[in-house]
């Protein structure tokens, strides 16, 4: 099937989560955003890779092109939110990034007014769910959340992205393994799990967007029609299509209309604009040289540039930016290949 059938087969898919706030005019942010001079993306190579944070700065420059807000991402792969990792990562050459070793400096130096923190997928360890992992899970989530509103940043939780065996089937072990060098099967559902705790907080006041639940749903659905289909190649990181799922997800908890949410799908499926080719070329740059100076301790990233030169270049091309956004949308062409 087309990418372009395939994102309006999933429009109709994935579940509207609840609104961040009450009802908004056609081009108004929630509060939060609104006021935000910084929104900070925080989670794993997911988030690092950056495609849904991309889509959703599209979508929000584009239904108020007059904010001045920045969005920064400063995803990190392999990191996980509770400190665990499993013997052997990377081929022995480095223990999983732990978020807590960072997060003091990131929040110190970025000052954000809002955090998106996406995290579950590496927490688990691919095994087998534990007790024992679910609870550095939650006690990680819970420093997290004492440190940002320490910082005087509102929080916003994602739930994890789905984990997908169907395309790796013949590297995933089954329960009852003595080890797990390889992931568990049925990790999706540990995963799972951990949404389902997330879920359950917003009765306690956190602001929590299920990812998790859209995804899955949209995948059972697609492979009921087309049981090869997939969001993943390796199990863990989404293609354009997965990513653009996550930010609707996002887009509608945050009171976005369904016509501007679902412009992700639409993103998708056809080549890449203009628009979102300055948006991620924008990001990349602000995101090594942010991961560079607050010191991450993860191997193998390229150094980023020193941070003045990295703002005056990305000055640049939110000027660029901002022209593109005010041309009318037909307008707005695929970037050249």
């Amino acid at each position: 099937m087309k990418r372009t059938a395939l994102a309006a087969f999933l429009l109709v898919l994935v579940s509207r989560a609840d609104p961040w706030a009450a009802e908004k005019s056609a081009n108004e942010l929630p509060a939060p955003v609104a006021a935000a001079r910084r929104v900070l993306f925080l989670g794993d190579s997911i988030t690092y890779a950056g495609t849904y944070v991309d889509y959703v700065e599209a979508a929000v420059r584009l239904r108020d092109p007059g904010w001045r807000g920045e969005i920064l991402d400063l995803g990190l792969p392999s990191e996980t939110v509770s400190g665990l990792s499993e013997p052997g990562h990377a081929d022995g050459r480095f223990p999983r990034p732990d978020l807590h070793e960072r997060l003091a400096r990131v929040l110190d130096q970025a000052k954000p007014d809002v955090v998106v923190a996406c995290y579950g997928m590496n927490d688990g360890i691919y095994h087998p769910f534990a007790e024992e992992r679910f609870a550095r899970y939650r006690d990680g989530i819970v420093r997290l959340r004492a440190r940002a509103a320490g910082a005087g940043a509102a929080v916003v939780h994602l739930t994890p992205p789905v984990f997908d065996p169907q395309p790796i089937r013949d590297r995933v072990l089954p329960a009852g393994s003595d080890a797990y060098p390889r992931p568990y099967a049925g990790y999706d559902d540990v995963l799972a799990r951990y949404s389902a705790w997330l879920l359950e907080q917003r009765g306690a006041g956190w602001n929590v967007i299920d990812v998790h639940g859209p995804m899955r749903s949209a995948l059972a659905a697609r492979r009921a029609v087309d049981p090869a289909f997939g969001f993943t190649a390796d199990g863990v990181h989404p293609d354009r299509l997965g990513h653009a799922v996550m930010a609707r997800a996002v887009l509608l908890a945050w009171g976005f209309p369904a016509a501007d949410a679902e412009q992700p799908l639409r993103w998708a499926a056809e080549p890449e604009t203009e628009l979102l080719r300055l948006i991620g070329t924008r990001r990349r740059l602000l995101s090594a040289a942010w991961l560079t100076a607050t010191r991450h301790q993860r191997p193998g990233l390229p150094v980023g540039l020193p941070l003045p030169e990295a703002t005056a270049r990305a000055a640049e091309l939110y000027a660029t930016l901002r022209t593109l956004i005010a041309r009318p949308p037909a307008d707005r062409r695929p970037a050249s290949p």
